[in-house]
């Protein structure tokens, strides 16, 4: 993606209060935004959030920047990210925005935009925006101001959807799942999913505060879950992020099964059943150990840079429906345009009870190779990814492992942070590696 100056790989994003997470500039990103997405049709767009205490504020700001474009504005409350996809479609609105910084913590935020497809904005239109953003607000005559309104039915329609997307002959009703919700959007959707599909449901992250959403729980802090599944004996579970985009599992022995595990497992259960097009995409991130088990089974692999908007570009590249990041963005395009936690779960549900086998089983034919991530801080401005000190640290590692594994580094797209990567057979190795890079970048 070429130079933005507020969009990231994953919409804009901030911590509140300061720029561009401010009220001033949300404002002003809704009329730019309404100044291009205002096409012929409906002059609707579909406004959701997360659970943050800031989303009151943003929501408000938007909605007045999208009325002065002349644009309307329909409200669905806390809804999952990929709820608002989905509902820009049904709706035929003329965009969905999400207010959300999923995994982030509460005082962050972000805004990202949904096409009338369901599909996040191409370049060119982020582009457009951030061109618009440049210009002083206008606003249209007081005839053609946009209204607000609010979709009161929107969470029945999303849960009607996810549970579609669950073979019709099959049931839930001899599991037992804890569900974690992080305190987020899919509080009061993900549990109803599988209640109606059957389940024995226990809920955790079910109790938003508006301050509380990701706090050690959900897709990024496993710990709770894994306590409670075993506490409970149950057969598995579920952890989604605050937006709902992204999901974790833990099988009944209390392991974690990351989204390379969910990945291999939806298709290898497709080639199973014969409707497996083509391939699958992972990214740069994906374990090597996923690579070898598609292999194994014949399945073409593709890896994508990180992000699942570029898991999403080359799924379309190859023709192929699906793909992942190991952070647990799982995306399923003959299901949904866009990464959706709860659908890509029931997926993998569908093979537990479709073929009688635990979720531990169904990992076991993929075995992981220990994979070392450590997060650096970094400051705006520097990059310290340049330093002759890191890139001879990174060529020093890559000879040590000579073709037995594998070194990345690279900038988050959506916080301050240098990612070292180091993957192979070795886990003292790769530790060592890993952590002998990150004090060379964070001494820097």
């Amino acid at each position: 993606m070429s130079e933005r100056k507020y969009f990231g790989t994953d919409g804009i994003r901030g911590k509140v209060g300061e720029t561009p997470i401010t009220p001033d500039f949300v404002l002003k990103l809704g009329w730019a935004a309404g100044k291009v997405l205002a096409g012929q049709g409906s002059k609707k767009v579909i406004i959701g959030k997360d659970t943050r205490i800031s989303g009151y504020m943003l929501e408000s700001a938007l909605e007045a920047g999208l009325a002065a474009a002349g644009l309307s504005a329909a409200f669905t409350g806390p809804m999952p990210t990929p709820a608002i996809a989905y509902l820009t479609r049904t709706f035929r609105a003329e965009a969905g925005v999400v207010i959300s910084a999923s995994h982030n913590p509460f005082d962050d935020n972000g805004i990202k935009f949904f096409t009338t497809e369901g599909t996040k904005l191409p370049d060119e239109v982020e582009a457009a925006i951030e061109a618009e953003m440049e210009k002083v607000i206008t606003c249209v005559p007081s005839a053609e101001l946009g209204r607000a309104s609010r979709i009161v039915d929107a969470a029945g329609r999303y849960i009607e959807f996810c549970k579609g997307s669950f073979p019709s002959e099959l049931s839930l009703n001899s599991l037992k799942i804890v569900v974690d919700c992080a305190h987020g959007a899919t509080y009061h959707i993900a549990p109803n999913v599988l209640r109606e599909l059957g389940a024995d449901v226990i809920t955790i992250g079910v109790s938003p505060d508006g301050m509380n959403i990701n706090k050690e729980c959900g897709a990024t802090d496993l710990r709770l879950l894994q306590q409670r599944v075993l506490a409970e004996k149950a057969d598995l579970g579920i952890a989604l992020d605050g937006d709902g985009d992204r999901i974790m599992m833990v099988d009944h022995l209390g392991n974690t099964v990351d989204g390379d595990q969910i990945l291999y497992i939806i298709a290898r259960e497709r080639l199973r059943q014969g409707n497996l097009r083509g391939g699958v995409v992972g990214t740069l991130m994906s374990n090597m150990g996923l690579e070898l088990a598609l292999k194994q089974l014949g399945i073409p692999f593709e890896r994508a840079k990180v992000g699942d908007r570029y898991v999403l570009e080359k799924l379309k590249e190859q023709c192929w429906f699906v793909g992942a990041e190991n952070s647990g963005h799982v995306i399923l395009l003959d299901k949904t345009t866009t990464g959706d936690g709860i659908i890509a779960g029931l997926q993998v549900l569908a093979a537990v009870v479709g073929n009688k086998l635990s979720l531990h089983d169904l990992c076991s034919g993929m075995k992981l190779l220990p994979q070392v991530l450590v997060n650096v801080r970094f400051s705006a401005g520097s990059d310290p990814l340049q330093h002759p000190d890191v890139t001879a640290a990174l060529h020093q590692a890559e000879q040590q492992l000579a073709g037995r594994g594998r070194v990345l580094l690279r900038k988050s797209g959506t916080e301050p942070l240098i990612r070292v990567m180091v993957e192979g057979a070795n886990k003292d190795e790769v530790t060592a590696l890993a952590q002998g890079i990150a004090d060379i970048v964070e001494r820097l």
